[in-house]
């Protein structure tokens, strides 16, 4: 939802945010050796912003039921929050005026309003393109709101709202949706699978400050880990027969 630029950020890269995948990776040369642990935890600015971390969900079980899985883990990926686009429109023209004239490129304070303006007509129209595909598209493989749906009265909050990231962290385990979700092209659980079962693997980043409580899934403010454990346990309990693994994993 607010993955623009505005004028005062061309000096730096912002920090992905809400609606916004991971921004892609230059690749470093790799060292010669064995990679420090830290290396292949997290995708993170330097400035303090979260950290991106890669994730693999290993999904096994009857061939059967792992196709049914399959078939309602898709969705469109969107998660519907509906929008206070007057609030949205004011915020941005208080932060644009409150920049100093050299930074806002000079803009006048007439021209902070039109650019809060044109700014709330690119997020409605984003918001538009975003909301009529929930439903019909299925391009998302691993879609936690198909499988876990946000409430509609948590939905009405918006993203940032507190009660709302809280049903998120209670619910999903992370207090954002999944971000470049894709099917792994050749998963596997590491042993030999029992006759008539099958496995499907998804690759995906999470980003945030939740973590979890492995025995209990249930999070904690501030640990700056997100993983969808909460999900995870929820959808163990729906679907018996299948076995789930998250695997932290490197990036590239």
């Amino acid at each position: 939802m607010t993955d623009f630029r505005l004028p005062w950020d061309l000096e730096s890269d912002p920090a992905p945010t809400r609606g916004t995948d991971p921004p892609a990776q230059e690749k470093p040369p790799k060292p010669r050796g064995r990679r420090p642990a830290d290396a292949t935890r997290a995708l993170s600015h330097a400035d303090g912003a979260p950290a991106w971390r890669y994730r693999h969900l290993i999904v096994s079980g009857p061939s059967a039921t792992v196709a049914a899985f399959a078939v309602a883990a898709r969705g469109a990926g969107v998660t519907p929050w509906q929008l206070d686009f007057a609030t949205i429109e004011e915020d941005i023209f208080n932060m644009a005026a409150a920049q100093p004239a050299a930074r806002r490129n000079n803009l006048t304070i007439a021209g902070c309003r039109i650019l809060a303006r044109q700014f709330r007509e690119r997020v409605e129209r984003r918001q538009a393109r975003a909301l009529a595909l929930v439903g019909h598209s299925q391009a998302c493989p691993f879609d936690l709101h198909a499988l876990l749906p946000v409430p509609q009265s948590i939905l009405a909050l918006g993203p940032t709202h507190p009660q709302a990231l809280a049903w998120l962290a209670a619910h999903w385990g992370v207090t954002d949706r999944l971000r470049q979700i894709a099917l792994l092209p050749r998963p596997t659980v590491g042993r030999r699978l029992p006759r008539e079962n099958t496995v499907i693997g998804y690759g995906f980043f999470t980003g945030g400050g939740v973590a979890q409580d492995p025995a209990g899934f249930s999070p904690r403010q501030g640990h700056g880990e997100d993983t969808p454990h909460a999900a995870i346990a929820t959808l163990g309990a729906r679907f018996p027969a299948l076995r789930f693994t998250l695997r932290p994993r490197p990036a590239d």
